[in-house]
């Protein structure tokens, strides 16, 4: 019938009541299930929520193990979410765990930094030099984990600067020429 040919598109083998059950070296084998009864196509390109698995004797579209998931590197590995879900590590989330952040524009979650306390302001300075002018400059610092810097965490300052008044003279005093 012209029906049973439409779906055995790119098969080896295919059968009246399941459509393809063997396909073309470079095709995938997509199965899926309707009721009790199991129909194959063979696909260029497995579709969203699917991966592709090649194999000596068969290429298979393989499900993506997470209903969440709209394409998986592996069963257990996902890429991408669906929508209303957040990509961490390989899988999806409605909200973000503790110690990340949406981020709304590529739906993933991303560590975020939690940098150490903030060190001592150090010497008031002017050029380098601790004595002189009336107005210096001083900063202090603050340490991210080392983790959170090979996540790739978006971090808060981790540096602050702040003018700050040179408590004295350099010796020998400021000559004015004039």
């Amino acid at each position: 019938s012209a029906g049973l040919l439409e779906n055995c598109t790119g098969c080896i083998l295919c059968s009246e009541d399941n459509g393809c059950i063997t396909c073309h070296h470079r095709l995938f084998l997509l199965i899926w299930r309707d009721g009790i009864r199991q129909y194959g196509m063979c696909v260029h390109t497995c579709p969203p929520g699917y991966f592709g698995v090649r194999g000596l004797e068969v290429n298979r579209c393989t499900k993506c193990r997470s209903p969440s998931c709209e394409s998986c590197f592996s069963r257990d590995f996902c890429m991408k979410c669906k929508d209303k879900f957040y990509l961490y590590k390989g899988q999806c989330f409605r909200q973000c765990p503790p110690s990340t952040a949406a981020q709304p524009g590529t739906r993933e979650c991303q560590e975020t930094c939690e940098p150490g306390p903030w060190s001592e302001w150090s010497a008031c300075t002017h050029e380098s030099r601790t004595c002189g002018c009336k107005w210096g400059v001083e900063t202090r610092v603050r340490e991210v984990p080392e983790a959170a810097r090979e996540e790739g965490a978006a971090c808060p300052v981790l540096q602050e600067s702040r003018r700050c008044r040179m408590k004295k003279h350099c010796p020998g005093g400021e000559h004015r020429v004039g």
